[in-house]
């Protein structure tokens, strides 16, 4: 081999030498033998069938205060969404005809509470005489007549005092109990009549769902008795569930009443809410909401295989379930879900690809 062969033999051995240095230095570690990843598997559960519906927030205690007597309005002391306790004067209207009128009772009622007095001394003084047989039974009988007509006279002017102390108590208009001021329908100085709205009011303290279910539900719902409400990311067991026996005609739907437990804060009448209704029981397929991985419009979980090797696998999935989410597609009973997306990120190859697809 002459000189020049040999520098090209050397110059390729360098080469080749540079590149197995270089390869080695940028070829993946080899892949050590990590801790298991914390993995569920996923199996059938018998899980309390729901179906769900959009409902309204009613006030169980809610009225139109109407005027009960005439008058022109004075003073309205509270506005709309005012808090007020049970008995507040809300509205006051003038009450000047009343207040004559119950002026002219009270008169009455002293005048007749003397005539009966008078009338009593009389007939006890000819019932005394008529024993000692001094006057005849005509006399007793006169005196007794005109005491009864007395006593009759007095008792209907204490009930006119009783229907004009009512009369001017009606130019006040107060709360029916602890409640909110819903509405105000009319202005300070308008005149009212007997039947006229004044305010809305309605309790807080007393709430109910109104939903409308399909007639095939009906007899479902009616069975089992239980539902739940759900608004702000809150979820609430209704108190008692009535399902109306009557349809509505035009929608072909049975009207639906979900009693609250009671008071809850930041719930008031109209806001729509969700309405969950038991319907039995069904088998789900449940993993952790933890174990989800979303990205853009993928939603996936990593599978675990037998080797502790990690997929990605996308899955479509249902409504959830406490702390799980119910999957409808993609996964199979008996495979094994990562708890902790991340850590079962790093186990994939540099290049991973997307297993399968959610149908």
């Amino acid at each position: 081999m002459n000189g020049r062969g040999l520098l090209a033999v050397v110059a390729a051995c360098a080469a080749a030498g540079a590149l197995a240095a270089c390869s080695a230095k940028h070829a993946p570690p080899p892949r050590s033998s990590a801790e298991p990843l914390a993995s569920v598997r996923v199996e059938f559960e018998r899980t309390a069938a729901e179906q769900r519906f959009d409902g309204v927030v009613q006030a169980v205690d809610r009225a139109t205060l109407t005027a009960q007597t005439a008058g022109r309005v004075a003073a309205i002391y509270h506005h709309v969404d005012d808090f007020v306790p049970s008995g507040a004067l809300l509205m006051r209207l003038r009450a000047t005809i009343q207040r004559a009128d119950l002026g002219q009772a009270r008169a009455a009622l002293r005048a007749a509470q003397a005539r009966a007095t008078e009338a009593q001394k009389r007939y006890r003084r000819i019932r005394a005489m008529y024993e000692q047989q001094v006057v005849p039974k005509a006399d007793l009988d006169s005196v007794t007549a005109a005491r009864d007509a007395a006593v009759a006279a007095l008792n209907s002017a204490r009930a006119a005092v009783a229907s004009a102390t009512e009369g001017v108590d009606y130019t006040e208009i107060r709360a029916p109990y602890a409640g909110v001021l819903t509405r105000r329908l009319v202005q300070v100085g308008e005149a009212v009549a007997p039947g006229t709205p004044l305010l809305g009011f309605a309790s807080l303290r007393s709430l109910r769902v109104v939903v409308s279910i399909p007639e095939s539900l009906a007899n479902t719902v009616r069975r089992v008795g239980r539902a739940t409400i759900s608004f702000d990311d809150r979820t609430i067991p209704a108190a008692h569930v009535t399902v109306f026996p009557v349809a509505s005609p035009q929608s072909n739907t049975f009207k639906v009443h979900l009693a609250m437990p009671g008071p809850v804060p930041g719930l008031y009448p109209g806001m729509v809410v969700r309405a969950a209704f038991d319907t039995g029981e069904h088998a789900q397929l449940l993993v952790p909401q933890r174990s989800i991985v979303r990205r853009s419009e993928v939603t996936a979980v990593y599978l675990v295989q037998p080797n502790g090797e990690t997929l990605l696998q996308q899955v479509r999935l249902g409504e959830p379930v406490g702390e799980r989410i119910e999957v409808l597609s993609g996964l199979t009973p008996g495979e094994r879900v990562a708890l902790d997306p991340i850590a079962a990120m790093r186990r994939l190859e540099p290049f991973p690809v997307l297993t399968g697809s959610a149908q």
